[in-house]
This record gives structure tokens, sequence and C-alpha cells, in this order.
């Protein structure tokens, strides 16, 4: 939801709810042009289902929810809390092992949004999701860049007060949807090393969206628009990684 310091910089917003920089509306819409009526979606890191159910805006809700547009819509998460997400199809905790419950080579596209930067060990991640996807498949992830402003700040808070700062740097943020952050698999580098050349085509989109952590205040807002607005694209807050699995020659 936007509130009166956004629509001050970004007046926009108050026709259909979003600004010319949404991240969520760019990284959904192109989500939405890679899908079909019969294509076999995996929601990895699906959570609660809260990006569906709680936004206020409904032209983002209809990008975001894909059941119904879709064969199957699957979501897989570490949080038993998934089995509540009524936005799936079907729902599956993710094994100890970093083992997922899906046959091979059983999905079409993968959509992992802002979960990236919680994956402990990205090497089994993405085996697991490399062995689920069908050639000519696609994985879609937005997450924190690595090198941006953002996750360098992050790193910097003690994990303790990492629920606390968070929510009082977005007031809309639960604290039940805070988790750790290790950022092992959110730059282009890693993005290469794990999803190599030989087999996959890689596009990563740098992104500044609006300022998501400012206090409620105008001052720090400006601040951070600023900031971006001089930021190289290396170091832009979000990248937006599409992810092309070749298909069998």
């Amino acid at each position: 939801m936007a509130d009166a310091v956004g629509t001050h910089f970004f007046p926009e917003i108050a026709a259909g709810g979003f600004s010319r920089v949404d991240g969520t509306v760019q990284f959904w819409q192109r989500v939405g042009a890679l899908i079909g009526p019969q294509s076999v979606v995996l929601d990895f890191g699906a959570g609660r289902g809260a990006k569906q159910s709680e936004d206020l805006v409904s032209y983002r809700r209809g990008l975001l929810s894909l059941k119904g547009r879709v064969r199957e819509l699957i979501g897989v998460d570490v949080d038993p809390v998934v089995m509540t997400n009524e936005a799936l199809d079907r729902a599956f905790v993710i094994t100890p092992d970093g083992e997922l419950p899906i046959p091979d080579q059983s999905i079409d596209v993968v959509v992992s949004d802002f979960v990236f930067e919680h994956i402990q060990d990205p090497g089994r991640a993405a085996r697991e999701l490399d062995r689920v996807l069908k050639p000519g498949g696609w994985i879609c992830a937005r997450t924190p860049n690595r090198h941006g402003y953002i996750a360098l700040g992050n790193r910097l808070i003690p994990d303790s007060l990492h629920a606390r700062i968070i929510r009082s740097a977005q007031d809309a943020r639960e604290e039940k949807d805070v988790f750790p952050a290790v950022y092992r698999l959110n730059s282009t580098s890693a993005f290469k090393q794990h999803f190599p050349a030989s087999r996959y085509d890689l596009y990563v989109i740098p992104w500044d969206a609006e300022p998501a952590y400012y206090f409620g205040s105008k001052l720090f807002y400006s601040l951070f628009l600023a900031i971006q607005h001089c930021t190289p694209a290396p170091f832009k807050t979000v990248l937006m990684a599409f992810i092309h699995k070749r298909p069998v020659a």
C-alpha cells in the first residue's frame, strides 16, 4: 500500500495504485509472459501466501495470483506454514536435506520472489531446481542484490535486531515474515556459477523500486532516492534473474 510519503514522490500511484518503478509489477508482468494455461509452475519459497492475499492493490494481486491461470501451481517451503497457503493447488514442505518432493523434469516455470537471499546451500538448491525443471523451462527469481546498499546494510545489523529494525523501517511488514538472509545466491556471478552457461541462458535486470526502508520519513525517502539515482547498475538494490534452461538438442 502506498503511503503519503510514497505518493509525494510518485503521484502517479493515484492512477492504479502503483508507481512507474514498482518492482512487483515489473517482475510479475514478465513472469506472466512466460506462463500459459498448460504450465506447471513451482513457487519456490511460497510461504503462507501473504503477497497474494494481503496486497491492497488489485492490479498487483492479479499479477501475483497464478492459481487458475496455469495447469497447476505447486508451492514448496522449508516452513510448514506453506501447507496453509490457499493460493496454491498443492503444497509441500522441503525435506531437511533440501530435496524437493517433486518428480524430475516436471516443472515448466519456477518462480521465487525474495527467497534466494535466504538459501543456505545454493549449490544444493540449484541442483534441485535443475532436476525438477524441464528443458526449455524458466527460473524467475527476484532477490536483493548482494552488492546493493540494502543487502550491505542488512549484513551489518546483528541478527538479534533484524526483525525489530525492519519492522520499524517498514510499517506494513509483519515480524513473522522476517527471515535470516545470508546472500549466497544474490549476484550475477553466483547465478552464473550455479546455472552454468553451458546449459543455461541468463538474463539479469538490475532494479531500484521505491525505497522500502525509510522509517516513515520523507527525508530518508528522498535520501535513498538520491542514492538510487546515482547508483550504477551492478549496485542496484534488486536483481531480477530470468534463467532459461536450454532445450535438449
